[in-house]
């Protein structure tokens, strides 16, 4: 007697840049739930739409669940380079889009990634580097983070309709540089080092969110 089994929904894994891809490549060891795309958009907003628009589009993605990760700067008092920013939602001059499995993310990274901090609330999308005065008044707004292509890569994904519904979307992003110091190239921020280490952790928290998408609904 032979058994059907549903195909598994792929993830796509979006990030901007080929150090960011790399990260992720490099930290790959298995257990994902199903098949995972690592997607380089490019990067700002305009560019992750583009990507992210052409993936979905394959019908071999169509009904992917969608993390955007990569760097961010951090916006509050007291965050480090190395911490970790999980989206309730990313926010940008076209609105906002929600997340899903926010706390459930928080707990697998704190295992994933022991001793860092898990930051969680709006992350802001920018279509350019943001510096000094516009960083406090993100903050003023409500914003922990900022960065410039999740709100763009969530806003896309969740607009390719499907069959399966509503698409589950994420944003897990690693601070590169605390709220006292700009952001100007990856390879110059003090810090990076420290970003790129805890962006090669963090598969196996997304490959458990993944994981969860495909149990049940009660």
């Amino acid at each position: 007697m032979s058994t059907t089994h549903e195909p598994v929904a792929p993830l796509l894994i979006a990030c901007a840049l080929g150090i960011e891809k790399f990260a992720l490549r490099s930290g790959e060891r298995g257990g994902a739930a199903g098949p995972v795309t690592v997607l380089r958009t490019g990067m700002g907003p305009k560019a992750a739409e583009r990507a992210v628009g052409r993936t979905l589009d394959d019908d071999a993605l169509r009904g992917a669940a969608v993390i955007a990760t990569g760097f961010c700067a951090g916006l509050a008092p007291g965050m480090h380079p190395g911490d970790l920013v999980v989206a309730e939602q990313t926010v940008d001059h076209r609105g906002s889009t929600p997340c899903e499995g926010t706390e459930l993310l928080v707990k697998e990274l704190v295992k994933a990634v022991p001793g860092r901090t898990v930051h969680t609330g709006p992350l802001t999308g920018s279509d350019h580097v943001v510096r000094g005065h516009e960083r406090a008044e993100l903050l003023a707004r409500g914003s922990i983070a900022v960065d410039m292509e999740s709100a763009a890569t969530l806003r896309t994904a969740r607009d390719r309709a499907f069959a399966g519904g509503l698409r589950p979307v994420a944003a897990v992003r690693v601070v590169v540089d605390a709220p006292e110091h700009e952001l100007v190239r990856i390879s110059t921020v003090r810090g990076g080092i420290s970003a790129f280490r805890v962006l090669r952790s963090v598969l196996p928290a997304f490959h458990e969110w993944h994981r969860s998408l495909l149990l049940p609904r009660r």
